[in-house]
């Protein structure tokens, strides 16, 4: 940590908080939010853009992400799962790469030449996407496999962490447990869609290739590094701005049996199971529960039905939560004191009996002003104690 005055008077305030309020360590702490206990704190997680991670790193004058992370007294470290040994990814002469799935994606810049400019990678081919019937499916051979993965790191990483913090299996971004998501990757939004409403037989076909891979490859993980690990993450986006992706009937035929079997593997490694889905998923959250779930994450304020008092009223009995601060528009567009009241109204809701771990509701975007984000970690910090 760089220690001449501007970084110290920076620091001084979550400093301030955490020596005053902090009586467990952030494993400890974690595991009771989750069992629904209550700790010294509410904990927290962290979801940040690599350019706000950057950014913050030169405010508060952190040498490196683990420094930063640190200090803001973030409680879960994310592991992400095996090491890719298999066949190079091709690349094409137009700059796209083939992802894990054989969907082509290239990196495309925003905000060029702005405070908040950042990238991103986009789907630019769907390998499937105008095949006609299930025997053309069945012949695409770019079918990921459990064997592309070298296992013998994920005990190692995991363990550096442990026991000081809470360790969460959550896989990359794009390669992480899911069915729709990787479906409309290969398939194509518009054409997911389509074969939802109007061909099952597909549907059923690629999501049993996704099932397949998945159900082989966590146990491989798992059984590497489960005993270092404390949660499994899958994440597959349910939830528009205004309701679910697919409604409860659609969602019982086509997607309960592998959120199951998801489940159940998981916590036949004694690992509690985490759901990521942005946007309106109220409708499914029974769903979500008697199929297995333990931990809803994103909880996207902006969206309908996702207030976090509402949901805890309801579900808190049966399911944690972890998010709630919006960064659709409180984050990049609010003052600090809209940023402070948004995380005071989720410790006043969310907090009592445990069950809830503070997380924005997706990763805190580039075009989000450094002094917002140094607001949100203090009020996390002010009124997430018990």
């Amino acid at each position: 940590m760089k220690e001449d005055k501007t970084y110290t008077d920076r620091r001084y305030r979550i400093n301030e908080l955490r020596a005053k309020n902090e009586k467990m360590t952030s494993r400890q702490r974690t595991l009771k939010a989750i069992n629904f206990e209550e700790p010294d704190r509410i904990p927290i997680d962290n979801w940040m853009v690599p350019e706000i991670t950057q950014r913050c790193m030169e405010y508060w004058g952190c040498e490196n992400e683990e420094e930063l992370l640190a200090f803001l007294g973030v409680d879960v470290r994310d592991n992400y799962g095996a090491s890719y040994v298999g066949q190079e990814f091709k690349k094409y002469g137009d700059g796209t790469v083939d992802d894990l799935w054989g969907v082509r994606r290239k990196v495309v810049t925003y905000g060029k030449g702005t405070s908040h400019e950042g990238t991103f990678k986009e789907v630019s081919w769907s390998p499937l996407e105008h095949m006609k019937t299930v025997e053309e499916i069945n012949t695409y051979t770019r079918w990921p496999s459990p064997d592309w993965w070298d296992y013998s790191t994920v005990k190692q990483d995991c363990a550096k962490w442990h026991p000081q913090y809470f360790v969460l299996n959550k896989g990359d971004r794009l390669d992480r447990t899911a069915q729709l998501k990787p479906m409309m990757y290969m398939r194509g939004i518009q054409q997911t869609f389509i074969d939802l409403a109007a061909n099952p037989k597909i549907v059923e076909c690629i999501r049993d290739h996704i099932i397949n891979y998945f159900v082989n490859y966590n146990p491989k993980v798992f059984e590497a590094g489960a005993s270092e690990m404390d949660m499994f993450m899958m994440g597959d986006d349910m939830g528009g701005q205004q309701g679910p992706l697919v409604g409860p009937d659609m969602w019982k035929r086509y997607f309960a049996d592998g959120f199951r079997k998801y489940c159940d593997i998981a916590h036949k490694y004694g690992l509690k199971v985490m759901f990521h889905t942005c946007g309106d998923v109220y409708a499914l959250i029974p769903l979500m529960i008697e199929n297995g779930l333990d931990c809803l994450q994103s909880i996207q304020p902006t969206a309908t039905n996702m207030d976090i008092k509402r949901l805890k009223k309801e579900f808190g009995k049966h399911l944690s939560f972890q998010g709630g601060m919006d960064i659709q528009q409180v984050l990049p567009l609010g003052t600090r004191e809209d940023v402070k009241k948004m995380v005071k109204y989720a410790a006043d809701n969310a907090k009592s009996g445990g069950g809830y771990i503070f997380g924005t509701s997706h990763n805190i975007q580039a075009d989000t002003a450094i002094e917002n984000v140094a607001a949100l970690f203090e009020a996390y910090h002010e009124y997430g104690v018990y």
